[in-house]
């Protein structure tokens, strides 16, 4: 009997031990396309900036094989082969890797070198988040395919746990009017269902252009003028405060000049599409909080 248990606990031990085969994973990505893998991926392209931070901050870094450019954070996204640019993909490049799955950026890639990809049998996933709930989702989304769901899991909820703070902090607050301007020529700015839009209603803002269904619109300097924002936010390149932001000076009528309320917001935590962009929010949110204690 004795004999008979010890090879009992042996068998268990094995079975327990044992590495169990990957399960496929089917998933539907934001186009509404089923993506299907055969096992986790191993080996994953990612042609989007916020696409690699995501894949980081998702416990999946590891299976990370190559990047597009400006994918720099975190430092280790700095060393992965790049792939060309988001716009300006180099297929050649992305073959060399033998990637098991490709992660896309639906408003960024050019769709024809996705269809070429896809007809060569590789797996493409896109993504849009264009709300901040969206960047949990793609969180979990991107754990289920690179088999790190645990790690991705916690990240989400980190995340949304901090968004319903700032969500109480100042989703209820006295609206504050804004132009938000990511470029000054073209003018441009953000429309409905760019993420930015979310950000600012959830700081308790009105983006002036918020009912544009452009992800991107250009506008004109009469509209802004005659729509009279409280607030003018500007990104534009970096960290360093752009020097067309002081070019509302120049119209003393304007209520956001007269109130000194023209701020400036680093367009990595802002217009990136990853849990950084909660970093962006709360910058935006304590800016409209100073505009409203600027009201007479």
């Amino acid at each position: 009997m004795r004999h008979y248990l010890t090879q009992l606990a042996l068998i268990f031990t094995l079975a327990t031990s044992w590495p169990l085969a990957a399960a496929p994973v089917t998933l539907i990505d934001d186009t509404g396309r089923a993506v299907h893998l055969a096992a986790p991926a191993r080996r994953i392209v990612s042609l989007a900036p916020h696409v690699t931070e995501n894949l980081y901050a998702a416990g999946a870094g590891a299976a990370l094989v190559g990047a597009v450019d400006y994918s720099d954070y975190p430092p280790a996204a700095q060393r992965l082969p790049r792939v060309g640019g988001y716009t300006r993909l180099d297929l050649e490049a992305i073959l060399r890797l033998k990637p098991d799955l490709v992660i896309g950026w639906e408003s960024g890639n050019p769709p024809a070198m996705l269809d070429k990809l896809r007809r060569l049998g590789i797996p493409v996933f896109l993504t849009q988040p264009n709300s901040i709930d969206a960047v949990a989702d793609e969180l979990e989304q991107f754990g289920r395919l690179a088999g790190t769901e645990q790690a991705a899991r916690a990240a989400a909820e980190a995340f949304r746990q901090r968004l319903a703070q700032l969500r109480a902090n100042y989703g209820q607050r006295p609206k504050v009017r804004v132009f938000y301007q990511i470029w000054k020529e073209p003018l441009m700015t953000v429309g409905r269902p760019q993420i930015i839009t979310s950000a600012i209603t959830l700081c308790g803002g009105e983006n002036i252009y918020g009912e544009l269904d452009q992800m991107a619109p250009t506008v004109s300097l009469e509209s802004v003028l005659a729509a009279n924002p409280e607030a003018i936010v500007a990104t534009g390149m970096g960290d360093a405060r752009p020097e067309w932001l002081d070019d509302w000076k120049r119209w003393p009528r304007l209520l956001a000049q007269q109130r000194g309320n023209l701020f400036h917001i680093n367009p990595d935590i802002m217009q990136r599409h990853t849990p950084r962009i909660l970093d962006g929010t709360e910058a935006l949110c304590r800016a409209l909080e100073s505009a409203r204690q600027r009201r007479p």
